[in-house]
C-alpha cells in the first residue's frame, strides 16, 4: 500500500529549506522596537476585584438564603438581596462615621449575618476588614486593634467584658457598632447599634473602582511567640484564591455552606467569599458550636458542604455516635484543618456517614487554603485503605501554588516520600510580608514564605506534614513526628483527643509524652495506651509517660498548645 509518506516527506523538507531562506529577510524587515517594547494587551486589563464577584451572584441569585443563629438560639433568615441592600446601607453609614477606602474596621464577632455584611461592605469599597480573633488574651487584642488601627470596632454583647477594660488604651477608636444589644448596655464611649446605625442611612450606588493590589481585609497570626503578626489579604488575592478555592473544591447554588470555622480566623478560611461567589446558600452557626447544635443545623437546614478545626468534628462524631438516629445524609464533605486530621476519624465519617473528610492545610500568612487532599483520578479505583494512605496527608498543592521542602542550609530536597525538611510556599495568593512589622524577613525569603512546618512530599505530589519545627522531638539524636504518634492515639476508640510533647531527658535529651483525653465514664490506663501503640509505631517512639486529662490545653485557633503542654510538664521526665 502507497502511503505517500516519500511525497510527504520530500514536500516537508523543501518547505523548510524555504523557511530558512526566506526568514532573515523577514526579520529584517521588522522595526527595531520588535521585543523591546511591550506588546499591546489582547484582552481587557480589568481589575480582579471581589466587588466583581459579588455583584453577579446578588444579580443572579437574589433569592438564595442566608441562615444565620442569633445568640438566644433563634434563627434569622433573608436572602443575598436583602443583605445587599443591607450592605449598601451599611456602606454609607460607615462614610457617615469618616470611614474611608483604606481605613480599617475591626469586628469582634462570631459567625453570624451581620458579620457577612462587614465583610461584603468593606470589601466592595476599598476599606478594611479587621477580624480580631475574640480567643486572644485581652492585651493581645488591645495590642492588634491598636497596631491596625482601627477606627471603628464592631463588637457583640459577648465581647464587652474583654473590650470594655481595654477601651481606655485605645484612644484611636472613635466608635463602638453594637451588632447585637443598645448602647445603654455598655459602657463603650462612642457606641452605636448596629441597626440604629444603618436605619436611615442611604443605600450606596455603583461599587468603585480599585486597585486591586489594595488590602480588604487584615488577619493576624495567633501570636503563641511574641505580639500576633498582621497579614493584609488584597482584592487580588482572595479573589484568585476564591475562584481556584470553587474550581478545586467545586461549590454551587445546590450547595448549602456552613462556615463552622470562625470569621475571625483566616476570613473563616475564605468561606463568605467562596460561598457567595459560588451563588450557595449560607448558614452561619453563631456562637453555639457545640456538637448537638451543629447537627441541629445540618439536619435541619440540609448543609451539604463545612469547614472547621478537627476537635468540632470529633465532638460530632462521638456525638452521632452516641445518637446514631440523626440524619446527616445532606452533607457530602467538609474540609477540615488547622491541625493534623486523624486518619481514624476520616475513616469513621467515610464508613459511618459517607462523608468525605478533605484534609487541607493553610496559614494566616497563606490566605489561607493551600492544600487540599484530594485523590488522583487512578485513585478512585484503589481500595480504601490505600486511599487513605493519602486521604490523611495534607494534600495537593492548590492551582497557581508552588511549594518545595530545604534542608537546615536552605538546600532543596528530593519529593520522593523520604526526605523531609522545613515547607516553602509561594503563589499569588501567599503573603510576601507583615503588617508594619521587621519580622518579615525571618519568613518570607527569595519569595519563598518559610512556613515552619516539617513535612515530606511524595513523588505523587502530596505534601505530609510530619511536624512544627519547634514541635519535632529528637531523641538520642533521631526525629519522632509527635503528629503520627497524635495520630495512631487517635485511633483508638477510647480516646477523644491526644497531644504528644517532647520532654527534657536526662539520657536521650527529648522523650515523647502523650496527653490523652477518654470518653467519659470509660477507663484507660498507661499500660493499656502502650499496648495499643506497639506495633503500630516504631518502639522507640512510644512515649515514656501517658497523663489522662479531662481537655488538652489549646490555642486561639483550636490548636493544641503544645507550648502550654511543655511549660506545664517541664519537669515530669527529670524525676
Amino acid at each position: 500500500m502507497d502511503t505517500g509518506a516519500g511525497a510527504d516527506g520530500a514536500d516537508g523538507m523543501d518547505g523548510l529549506a524555504r523557511q530558512q531562506e526566506v526568514l532573515p529577510g523577514l526579520l529584517a524587515t521588522l522595526p527595531d522596537s520588535y521585543g523591546k517594547e511591550p506588546m499591546p494587551p489582547h484582552m481587557l486589563d480589568y481589575p480582579l476585584l471581589l466587588s466583581t464577584l459579588y455583584e453577579r451572584a446578588v444579580r443572579i441569585y437574589p433569592h438564595q438564603e442566608i441562615v444565620s443563629v442569633n445568640p438566644d438560639g433563634s434563627v434569622h433568615r433573608t436572602d443575598y438581596g436583602e443583605t445587599d441592600l443591607r450592605i449598601r446601607k451599611l456602606v454609607s453609614a460607615l462614610a457617615g462615621l469618616g470611614i474611608e477606602p483604606g481605613d480599617p474596621v475591626g469586628t469582634l464577632a462570631f459567625n453570624t449575618h451581620r458579620h457577612h455584611e462587614v465583610y461584603w461592605a468593606t470589601a466592595n469599597t476599598g476599606r478594611i476588614c479587621h477580624t480580631v480573633n475574640i480567643r486572644l488574651f485581652p492585651e493581645q487584642i488591645r495590642y492588634i486593634v491598636d497596631h491596625a488601627r482601627d477606627r471603628v470596632v464592631f463588637v457583640e454583647r459577648s465581647q464587652l467584658p474583654t473590650v470594655e477594660p481595654l477601651a481606655a488604651d485605645l484612644p484611636g477608636v472613635a466608635n463602638w457598632v453594637l451588632m447585637d444589644c443598645e448602647p445603654s448596655e455598655t459602657s463603650l464611649p462612642g457606641a452605636i447599634g448596629y441597626e440604629d446605625l444603618i436605619a436611615d442611612a442611604a443605600p450606596a450606588g455603583e461599587w468603585p473602582q480599585l486597585d486591586e493590589r489594595s488590602p480588604h481585609m487584615y488577619c493576624y497570626t495567633s501570636g503563641t511567640t511574641g505580639n500576633p503578626k498582621g497579614v493584609a489579604y488584597t482584592q487580588r488575592s482572595t479573589y484568585l484564591h476564591t475562584l481556584t478555592a470553587i474550581a478545586y473544591r467545586p461549590v454551587g447554588p445546590p450547595d448549602n455552606v456552613m462556615p463552622v470555622v470562625p470569621m475571625f480566623h483566616a476570613a473563616a478560611w475564605g468561606l463568605p467569599f467562596t460561598g457567595t461567589a459560588a451563588g450557595a446558600k449560607l448558614t452561619y452557626p453563631g456562637e453555639d458550636l457545640s456538637a448537638v447544635a451543629l447537627v441541629d443545623l445540618i439536619e435541619g437546614e440540609q448543609v451539604t458542604f463545612s469547614a472547621g478545626v478537627p476537635t468540632v468534628w470529633l465532638a460530632i462524631q462521638h456525638y452521632l455516635d452516641a445518637n446514631p438516629d440523626r440524619d446527616t445524609s445532606s452533607i457530602h464533605s467538609f474540609l477540615c484543618g488547622g491541625s493534623a486530621v486523624p486518619r481514624a476519624m476520616i475513616d469513621w465519617f467515610w464508613r459511618n456517614r459517607g462523608i468525605r473528610v478533605v484534609h487541607a492545610w493553610g496559614m494566616t500568612e497563606t490566605n489561607p487554603l493551600a492544600t487540599m487532599a484530594n485523590l488522583r483520578p487512578e485513585m478512585e479505583s484503589w481500595d480504601w485503605e490505600r486511599q487513605l494512605d493519602f486521604l490523611e496527608t495534607q494534600g495537593l498543592p492548590a492551582p497557581g501554588l508552588r511549594v518545595k521542602i530545604v534542608d537546615d542550609e536552605g538546600e532543596e530536597l528530593p519529593h520522593d516520600g523520604e526526605a523531609f525538611g522545613e515547607l516553602l510556599i509561594q503563589g499569588p495568593w501567599i503573603a510576601a510580608e507583615y503588617l508594619r512589622d521587621p519580622r518579615s524577613a525571618e519568613t518570607m525569603v527569595d519569595g519563598w514564605l518559610r512556613t515552619g512546618d516539617v513535612c515530606k512530599i511524595t513523588p505523587e505530589g502530596y505534601v505530609r506534614i510530619t511536624d512544627r519545627s519547634k514541635d519535632v522531638i529528637k531523641s538520642g539524636g533521631e526525629w519522632i513526628s509527635s503528629i503520627d504518634v497524635e495520630n495512631v492515639i487517635m485511633g483508638h476508640p477510647k480516646v477523644t483527643e491526644a497531644a504528644v510533647v517532647g520532654l527534657a531527658h536526662p539520657k536521650w535529651q527529648e522523650r515523647p509524652v502523650a496527653l490523652v483525653v477518654v470518653q467519659a465514664g470509660v477507663q484507660v490506663t498507661g499500660e493499656d495506651m502502650a499496648s495499643y501503640l506497639s506495633g503500630k509505631v516504631a518502639r522507640w517512639w512510644l512515649p515514656d509517660e501517658y497523663v489522662f486529662v479531662d481537655e488538652v490545653p489549646k490555642t486561639s485557633t483550636g490548636k493544641f498548645d503544645k507550648k502550654v503542654i511543655r511549660d506545664a510538664y517541664s519537669d515530669l521526665l527529670q524525676r
